[in-house]
């Protein structure tokens, strides 16, 4: 069956679209916009007009690529910002009307799931059990398990909240990275209460925050998404990339040839949360997985 799965989180729009039959699954399209959908609604509990229109747009483009490929089912779903926002209605009809589908507002704890059953597909569960963790633009999800899920805790520490809520300045000052840190902290604890963060054998990081700094800690001339999955990247690596993101100019991150340009804004804060991450776990190393939520969802719609 070919599917189509549209996950819109706070900071970007993606697109899969796969032939799943059984075990066997093949990617056709993979795709992603970056629209910050999420712009603001921290401090506004709103959607920003333009952020509804640059979304919208991007999807536009996914729907004629899910007509030109002949996909039989769909899912899109929406998480962090669209949970929080009281005027996601606009951005909700502005799909309907598109895809004549309904946007899926998901729960933390659902997007929890889907994350851990893409994030997981190429594992071992003999390396179980796995923390993922999924570091989006609006939240952060904490997910235990080997082969379901166990204990899973969303926390609102995502790279776009962090940047917004903290970094006034780019470079940031010592200051805001003392406040972001210890905001961070005070999540992670509230995850570490009902997810054994410290048991696992394995860390799997997943999202672009997490694929980024394995970039850099691979030294990537250019983002490759075959070098980056299942690399291995020390929690040292992971340090190094924090502060050096974190003491860059905008102009010199953009100057990364693995950086995406909507990721420039974002990977100082995002990378801080995946650094504390390591340090509250206590891992030597994160797995980078590019399978994720995108994944999670498209399986689920061939299931049952």
């Amino acid at each position: 069956m070919r599917v189509a799965a549209i996950d819109c989180g706070t900071n970007s729009i993606r697109l899969l679209i796969a032939d799943i039959d059984g075990s066997n699954f093949r990617e056709v399209v993979r795709d992603m916009e970056i629209v910050r959908l999420g712009q603001g609604v921290d401090q506004t509990g709103q959607f920003h007009p333009d952020a509804i229109t640059r979304t919208l747009a991007a999807v536009d483009k996914f729907t004629a690529e899910i007509a030109k490929r002949g996909v039989e089912k769909i899912r899109f779903c929406a998480t962090s910002a669209t949970r929080d926002a009281t005027n996601r209605h606009l951005f909700v009809d502005g799909v309907r009307d598109r895809l004549g589908i309904e946007v899926e507002v998901i729960s933390g704890d659902e997007e929890a799931a889907l994350s851990f059953a893409g994030a997981i597909q190429d594992l071992n569960p003999h390396d179980g059990p796995f923390l993922v963790v999924d570091i989006g633009g609006g939240s952060t999800e904490f997910v235990f398990g080997t082969t379901t899920v166990e204990a899973a805790r969303s926390v609102n520490i995502g790279c776009v909240r962090m940047s917004e809520r903290h970094f006034a300045h780019d470079p940031a000052t010592p200051a805001q990275i003392e406040s972001a840190k210890i905001d961070i902290q005070a999540a992670i604890a509230i995850a570490a209460a009902e997810v054994p963060i410290t048991k696992a054998k394995t860390l799997v990081a997943v999202a672009g925050t997490a694929t980024t700094v394995a970039a850099a800690g691979l030294n990537l001339s250019e983002y490759d998404r075959y070098a980056i999955h299942l690399s291995r990247i020390s929690a040292q690596q992971v340090h190094d990339a924090a502060t050096m993101f974190a003491t860059q100019t905008r102009e010199q991150r953009l100057a990364l040839g693995y950086m995406h340009p909507g990721r420039v804004d974002v990977i100082a804060a995002g990378s801080l949360v995946l650094s504390e991450i390591m340090k509250a776990t206590g891992a030597t190393e994160f797995v980078a997985s590019e399978s994720d939520i995108l994944d999670g969802m498209a399986r689920s719609l061939v299931k049952g």
